[in-house]
């Protein structure tokens, strides 16, 4: 299957379709540090387009793409922004609808985080996605339950034309993971360490993690232990001296990319692409997820076609 990549980044998505088997042929952004990185990292182009411009939709339907995948920038919609959706990259949400739409794809996936799921926009688009004949299936996945050791939560929808409400609903159900994932489950010993710090957002909150609990949501945000530091309740050792932040690259880790995934840019750059990717073994969920619907039931017609691409 054919699939192009909206709001690419530096490819969290792009890499999880891939690995799980899709063709992934071209993908689209505008920020350059991320573009950067994507260059480096796949074989395939990545556009310099500011996708909330395109009115001619003919640069995505000549890649003819069986499936559009995406993760609109979410600040607007982020806990850690200001949440108005009309400060304007909430739009990006409705600027990615559109040209699913326009471009009628037999598939879309759209990732996002979870507050989307009271937002305006998300209705807006759900509509869109309806009216042009989409069925939909939308879940709030956490991550540790999918192959990431963090306990991160993002909102997933997918579509198909003409299927079923929730279509693959039993099939994200049946591949999640009993237990969350920890970081030692997927790292095992190789931080050297067995505490670590992640800056939080206040100091109501605690700043010292183990490995054997998965990560918390890994952030743009990547700082030393403050001097002025006080043990939270929840902390998990006293003893501070045992304790560091994750480097970059280990944070990159617990994002799910592998250690010959190359980062360019800023410290500052680094950890924002990082912070703001999709996980790689979740995208790979959810395109396995898909890979299985497609193969499972073969009487329907579209679905035996788009088997028929993968064998």
């Amino acid at each position: 299957m054919r699939v192009i990549d909206l709001f690419a980044g530096c490819g969290g998505l792009s890499l999880g379709f891939q690995k799980a088997g899709f063709d992934v042929v071209a993908a689209f952004e505008n920020w350059k540090p991320a573009i950067k990185v994507y260059q480096v990292n796949f074989k395939h182009p990545i556009f310099d387009l500011d996708l909330s411009k395109v009115k001619n939709h003919s640069i995505f339907t000549e890649l003819t793409p069986d499936i559009i995948i995406g993760g609109p920038p979410c600040q607007d919609f982020s806990s850690a922004g200001k949440r108005n959706e009309d400060n304007g990259r909430g739009n990006l949400t409705v600027s990615f609808a559109e040209i699913v739409c326009n471009v009628k794809p037999q598939w879309f996936v759209m990732e996002n985080v979870e507050r989307i799921i009271t937002s305006q926009k998300l209705k807006k688009v759900k509509k869109m996605f309806y009216d042009a004949g989409y069925g939909l299936s939308e879940s709030i996945l956490d991550a540790s339950y999918c192959g990431v050791p963090q306990t991160r939560k993002r909102y997933f929808l997918a579509g198909l034309l003409n299927a079923d409400e929730q279509f693959l609903e039993s099939y994200i159900e049946k591949n999640k993971r009993q237990k969350p994932m920890t970081v030692f489950d997927y790292l095992g010993n190789t931080l050297g360490i067995e505490y670590y710090y992640r800056h939080p957002r206040s100091y109501a909150r605690r700043g010292i993690f183990s490995i054997y609990e998965p990560s918390p949501t890994i952030r743009g945000v990547n700082r030393p232990i403050p001097i002025t530091y006080v043990k939270h309740e929840g902390d998990v050792v006293d003893d501070l001296s045992k304790v560091r932040p994750l480097t970059t690259q280990e944070r990159s880790y617990v994002q799910t990319f592998s250690d010959d995934f190359v980062w360019l840019g800023s410290k500052t750059e680094k950890e924002q692409l990082i912070g703001n990717a999709v996980p790689v073994q979740l995208a790979k969920f959810i395109a396995n997820c898909i890979r299985e619907y497609i193969s499972t039931d073969k009487k329907h017609t579209h679905k035996k076609m788009l088997f028929e691409k993968f064998t």
